[in-house]
């Protein structure tokens, strides 16, 4: 059976990557040779997965004429435009609340604007999510320098704990993950929600779990992280 349907998350202004956001939206901005979103349009394939929902609000026709309907990845692309629908993006939880009756009973989830090369969108993890009753299973990674202080901490039996320094050791959210619709269903579609409280409500239900990726993990978030990554790789192949 095929692997459950994806969500990238692309709506966003990319405030911080101005200039380049200004006539660009930021998952379509190069990286390494090909825009930021195509790498995890490639790995989702790889990985057997044939629906993918794009949200969109900046920029958003951009996307459908950059990415067309998918066929090209063997995959199908529908897209949440939340410009169009509702005048600019409705935040990560708002985002995913409209794009629900697109996903199914189960979905992965990814930021269009995160660079991990390596991660693998594995089926038996899906199917391990699916057999569960968990709300969310988030992919935490070790704390950038612009996270200092993370987002969650996990324990030993990978349940989500709120953030306490002095107990245990705090992960950074990778914005990666699978979900249930339970996460955001309680928002009305069409309302700007960010994710943090919906999180925030599934540790409290005990309905969040986690593991953490050791893997390259990088938010295309300045200018700066953008230079470094195409620097790498230049140097790699020594242009």
């Amino acid at each position: 059976m095929p692997n459950l349907p994806a969500l990238i998350l692309a709506a966003g202004r990319g405030e911080r990557l101005k200039p380049l956001t200004d006539h660009t939206p930021k998952p379509l901005i190069h990286v390494r040779g090909k825009p930021l979103i195509e790498w995890h349009l490639e790995a989702l394939a790889r990985d057997g997965v044939r629906e993918v929902v794009i949200n969109t609000a900046w920029l958003e026709d951009q996307f459908p004429a950059a990415l067309g309907d998918g066929s090209r990845w063997g995959l199908r692309i529908r897209y949440s435009m939340e410009g169009r629908d509702h005048g600019g993006a409705l935040e990560t939880a708002g985002g995913m609340a409209k794009a629900l009756p697109m996903l199914g009973e189960a979905f992965w989830s990814v930021s269009g604007d995160v660079f991990v090369p390596g991660f693998r969108f594995d089926e038996t993890s899906a199917q391990r999510f699916l057999q569960g009753d968990d709300w969310g299973h988030l992919w935490l990674v070790p704390n950038p320098a612009h996270v200092p202080l993370g987002d969650f901490a996990i324990d030993d039996q990978g349940r989500v704990l709120p953030k306490h320094l002095d107990v245990v050791r705090p992960w950074t959210y990778g914005n990666i993950a699978l979900y249930r619709p339970a996460m955001v269903d309680h928002l009305t579609a069409g309302t700007k929600a960010a994710l943090r409280p919906s999180m925030d409500r599934a540790i409290d239900h005990g309905k969040l779990s986690a593991e953490t990726w050791p893997g390259p993990w990088t938010d295309v978030g300045t200018p700066e992280r953008l230079a470094s990554l195409n620097d790498q790789a230049a140097g790699a192949t020594g242009i």
